[in-house]
């Protein structure tokens, strides 16, 4: 059965071997010549891993080919973790404008600046970014990319390595990078959409942030923070007081005008800690006074179902969905779900048997509320449905 988007999987210690059987076999599943392959590798050594990649992008030399290395891997329906393995998406994308590119971080007096953006365009759709977290600054220029791309939204994952920093490859076009970010921009008459499941369940009561400095709550609903805290932990269940125990969050209301503000309404972002003397909650951003915020709890229960409710929404919309792109935090998996499959299975459960395909990421981008962000514990998907026009 051919389609035209499809996916493969090899596991085995022989990279180069896997690389070449992984993009094969999603080659060989397409109805017509690979407009796009992406490929994303798991192994020991990182000159293994570049060998593999390099084998991969000369099976498709017609195709734009981007890929990365990572901690583990998704396709064929499956999740493969901290195993050599690598995994291959390829898509028929007729009609559609593909421009790779390549960021670099370059020092301009005091500050840091990002080249190598491709040229924006009146029919643009999304950018899939790959990128090394510890040679690119993925949180800033996601956060600003508002200032040089406008509302094009941005998906993809911060790559990695099982060595860590230095054993992080990129690839793009033919060429292997050790640094920087790589992705490619998708134009033309093609239809694509976002997902992004953050996982999480509102705990308390939304609050408007009366007094902050920095990433400090000071003053939640003009009480000091940490008091209306201990007020929400009080009312809750024993089994919620151990999910508040074992990593709090805290949801930022992405629209403020909302009469009411519940699960899928918040970007998360982690509770990292209390400062008693002032009864002050440190969180994982910056909030300005007047923001709208609610604490929030994640465990797989919640992750599995916020997922498959926002895939059956996003499935009832869009109609007939043909393919996928899975960046998911490698902080899900069996680590959360008790098993490396739950997030490709969800997709097969919701949104038929079509060619997915990705990777365990070190942080997620996708946006929320037209917004670009790097998220955590995060399954950011890319999904192609079949009908043409605009995103």
């Amino acid at each position: 059965m051919t389609s035209r988007f499809a996916d493969g999987l090899a596991v085995g210690s022989d990279l180069v071997e896997a690389a070449e059987h992984a993009v094969g076999q999603a080659l060989s599943r397409l109805s017509g010549p690979a407009d796009l392959v992406c490929f994303f590798i798991c192994g020991d050594d990182p000159e293994d891993v570049a060998r593999a990649g390099q084998a991969a992008m000369k099976l498709a030399p017609e195709a734009h080919v981007i890929g990365c290395s990572a901690t583990g891997v998704i396709g064929d329906g499956q999740g493969v973790e901290l195993t050599p393995a690598v995994s291959a998406w390829a898509a028929t994308l007729e009609g559609a404008r593909l421009t790779t590119f390549t960021l670099e971080t370059l020092t301009a007096e005091d500050r840091f600046v990002v080249v190598g953006l491709p040229e924006r365009g009146g029919d643009d759709h999304v950018a899939i970014l790959l990128a090394d977290p510890y040679t690119f600054p993925t949180d800033a220029f996601v956060e600003r990319s508002v200032d040089v791309l406008g509302d094009l939204p941005l998906i993809g994952g911060l790559a990695n390595g099982l060595q860590g920093r230095g054993s992080v490859r990129l690839f793009a076009d033919g060429e292997i990078y050790t640094e920087g970010a790589i992705g490619v921009l998708l134009s033309g008459p093609i239809k694509i959409s976002t997902v992004v499941s953050q996982g999480c369940r509102p705990i308390g009561p939304s609050m408007v942030v009366t007094a902050s400095e920095e990433n400090l709550l000071l003053e939640l609903a003009g009480q000091p923070a940490l008091a209306r805290l201990e007020d929400i932990v009080s009312d809750l269940d024993e089994d919620d007081r151990e999910l508040v125990a074992s990593g709090l969050q805290i949801g930022l209301a992405m629209d403020e005008y909302a009469e009411r503000h519940e699960r899928g309404d918040f970007l998360i972002r982690g509770v990292i800690g209390i400062d008693p003397e002032r009864e002050a909650v440190a969180i994982g951003d910056i909030v300005e006074i007047g923001r709208t915020v609610r604490f929030q709890v994640r465990d797989a229960a919640t992750a599995d179902e916020d997922l498959y409710d926002l895939l059956d929404a996003h499935r009832e919309e869009l109609g007939k969905v043909d393919g996928a792109l899975l960046f998911s935090c490698n902080g899900r998996g069996s680590a959360m779900f008790g098993t490396a499959d739950h997030d490709p299975v969800a997709l097969r459960d919701t949104l038929g048997p079509i060619g997915v395909a990705g990777f365990f990421a070190a942080g997620e981008v996708g946006p929320v509320a037209g917004h670009n962000h790097v998220h955590g514990f995060t399954a950011s998907v890319l999904v192609f449905s079949s009908a043409s026009g605009g995103s």
